[in-house]
């Protein structure tokens, strides 16, 4: 990435000198109390001007011809917190911001579209970005400075001499808006390669080969801190080891999921993810807790359980999903979006992590003669102390190494955990709770379904396919407008703003797992239909790619392309690979050459950068094997699917009927007699067969 260098940025970062005036009284409005966003609503009370994203206020900043302060931020970030209370909330500063600018707060999980332009222009400017995000731009809102995190000293400074600049030597910040905006537009283009396609294995290889340099074989991820789990980049590497039996990287695979599994980054008492880990050994999270990471990981775990019958693996299944029932499912069956990192402690300050942590003091008061077992299945000892004498749990050996060490049986010490967890629970749940941002989006919804069904699948536990089906239908009644089109939130009871390219695609991608274990056509119809959609509102013919933002929204200084993964998979690649599965469920030619023709055109970045197209890479390897459409039609559809699934076959599709069905690969293939299974590559099938195990045999081959 070329970044942009300016004078006015050296200038910027200057700290003020001390400040000595005193603090004024004067009046402000805030225009946040009426926000359904927690994370707005949070600073609904500042002293700050703020004011929510809007073309009311954006026309307002061109009418006065004021400079736009345009702070992006979530409620479950910890550093926002900690600006919000040195800054926002100080009376000092918010004379500054109210007499300079035109301020407005964004959730980025509102407004992802802001937050990707602004984003854009800060690791432009500054070479790296994060949250809080603080941009000062034009009134035409084109930004001119930005950066992430700011002590009181260093904002108050930035803030004046930005100012100063706009009013005397407003020509300066133009000339640097008008380069800015131009390296802004350059980050999203993808260009259409000409060349024709051609995908093989030796390509994959390649990029894999690069991006092994960075493994860390100890601890599994990357050989870099912080750590995100990044699941997409996992559960494809799971399915190349597994496809192309390379044993060194399932290793490296298994021990990642491992050692994420017994880090602090899982809740060893209560399930679920936080964000990623601070530390090599995945020991100390960003204690937040997000539904998108949660929902991924359970369908990567669901993957490698299947693969290897770890129990490990289940057990991080179920304890994820019983987190997300208990703390993040509402009635409607809707999922909320995040727990907070910061709680507060026993004197009523926020902290981060103090929900989570434990003293020794407290764990041997709790668990009593248990805590010698306790304390070094956990490890309370220097492996996992963090901070100020508090420990986060942390596991090192297995299971077994426990059981040889402490002449204790298997049974035992399984009961023992359980009724450990149980103890801390019930003391935990005493103390004060993280926050909860209850919101709810409609593309990590679609994720957190997704997860469900995956579960199911391997699994088969039939609550998980409950709480599926009540998700899918609270995004149908509640999220599907009339005009065929999503929207992206819902908050006590309002469904509001125009949906992104990410909720259409990672919907879409659950809907046809949703069929796959149903054989409801309700849902790959509806899949359809959101793609027919997204055709019409989204799709760029000069490349053969989609836009991140409907050409029904106002545009911004760029509407963008997103293509590149990060740790959700871009919304670009969701798509490809369910246009790829819906060519094969519709016999769509126009579905098949479109998903072809993306992967093609990011085909030239992927072996500089694999990390970042891991989910390009899952889709380019259904072309360098045989792709399997598996069409089951017949009264017992459904149990022999579930047989099915018991072995893991990822490039495979499933399509089946219990009754008549005009369905391409299921015309006239039902028998009211026989239930047959049809295994066909590229529309060419054998002759039908009727047990499920000779469909393994043909798919193994």
């Amino acid at each position: 990435m070329k970044y942009l260098k300016a004078s006015i940025l050296v200038l910027l970062i200057v700290a003020c000198k001390d400040q000595n005036t005193e603090p004024m009284t004067y009046e402000y409005t805030n225009n946040l109390i009426n926000e359904t966003s927690p994370y707005l609503l949070q600073h609904a009370h500042n002293p700050v001007n703020w004011n929510p994203w809007n073309d009311a206020i954006l026309d307002k900043a061109k009418s006065e011809k004021k400079l736009l302060l345009i702070s992006v931020g979530y409620s479950a970030c910890h550093w926002c917190h900690v600006m919000e209370h040195e800054s926002f909330e100080d009376s000092l500063v918010a004379q500054v911001m109210n007499k300079n600018f035109i301020n407005i707060k964004v959730d980025r999980e509102e407004r992802p579209d802001v937050d990707r332009v602004y984003m854009g222009a800060v690791q432009l400017m500054t070479g790296s970005g994060g949250w809080p995000m603080n941009v000062i731009a034009l009134p035409d809102g084109r930004p001119v400075w930005g950066g992430t995190y700011f002590k009181k000293d260093q904002w108050l400074s930035a803030l004046k001499q930005i100012s100063e600049l706009y009013e005397n030597q407003p020509e300066k910040l133009y000339d640097y808006a008008d380069k800015l905006e131009q390296g802004i537009k350059s980050l999203d283009v993808v260009e259409l390669n000409t060349e024709t396609p051609h995908f093989d294995l030796a390509f994959v290889a390649k990029a894999i080969k690069n991006w092994s340099q960075n493994f860390d074989h100890a601890f599994g991820g990357l050989n870099h801190v912080p750590k995100f789990m990044m699941p997409n980049n996992y559960h494809f590497l799971l399915r190349y080891a597994y496809q192309t039996n390379d044993q060194a990287l399932q290793e490296y695979v298994n021990t990642t999921l491992k050692k994420m599994a017994y880090g602090g980054v899982f809740d060893q008492v209560g399930g679920g993810f936080s964000r990623y880990s601070v530390d090599a050994k995945w020991h100390i999270p960003h204690f937040e807790k997000m539904l998108y990471d949660n929902g991924q990981l359970v369908s990567l775990y669901a993957d490698a359980y299947l693969i290897s019958q770890n129990n490990l693996y289940k057990e991080i299944i179920e304890s994820t999903l019983n987190y997300v029932k208990k703390e993040m499912t509402l009635e409607n069956g809707a999922f909320s979006s995040s727990l907070d990192a910061d709680s507060k402690t026993s004197e009523g300050e926020l902290e981060e992590g103090a929900f989570y942590v434990w003293t020794k003091d407290e764990l041997e008061s709790l668990l009593k003669d248990d805590f010698e077992l306790f304390s070094t299945y956990y490890n309370i000892n220097n492996y996992g102390l963090w901070e100020n004498k508090k420990y986060v749990l942390i596991r090192k050996d297995d299971d077994e190494t426990i059981i040889k060490k402490f002449n204790i049986t298997k049974s035992k010490l399984h009961a023992k955990v359980n009724a450990w967890k149980t103890i801390l629970n019930e003391n935990r749940n005493n103390r004060s709770k993280p926050r909860l941002d209850d919101k709810t989006i409609t593309s990590w919804n679609a994720i957190m379904l997704k997860g469900y069904i995956d579960a199911y699948r391997v699994i088969q536990n039939p609550d998980y396919l409950v709480a599926a089906k009540k998700n899918a239908e609270f995004l149908i009644n509640s999220q599907l407008r009339e005009d065929g089109g999503l929207n992206h939130t819902y908050k006590n009871g309002s469904s509001k703003i125009n949906g992104y390219l990410e909720d259409y695609a990672t919907t879409m991608d659950a809907f046809i797992a949703l069929y796959e274990n149903t054989l409801n056509d309700k849902w790959l119809n509806h899949a359809n239909s959101l793609m027919h959609y997204t055709f019409d509102h989204f799709f760029d013919a000069t490349s053969s790619m989609f836009y991140f933002t409907s050409n029904e929204d106002k545009s911004l200084v760029s509407r963008g392309i997103e293509y590149q993964d990060n740790v959700i998979p871009a919304s670009n690649s969701i798509i490809a690979n369910c246009l790829f599965k819906l060519a094969h469920y519709f016999d769509n030619e126009h579905y098949a050459t479109t998903a072809t023709t993306m992967l093609n055109n990011v085909k030239p970045e992927m072996l500089e950068y694999p990390s970042s197209y891991s989910n390009w890479f899952n889709l380019m390897l259904n072309y360098t094997r045989p792709y399997f459409e598996v069409a089951i039609v017949g009264q017992e559809a459904r149990s022999k699917i579930a047989k099915l699934n018991k072995t893991y076959f990822p490039n495979k599709l499933i399509a089946g009927s219990i009754s008549e069905n005009n369905m391409p690969l299921l015309k006239n293939r039902y028998n009211p007699d026989a239930t047959l299974i049809y295994v066909c590559v590229n529309k060419a099938c054998k002759l039908p067969i009727n047990e499920v195990d000779e469909a393994v045999k043909l798919l193994k081959k």
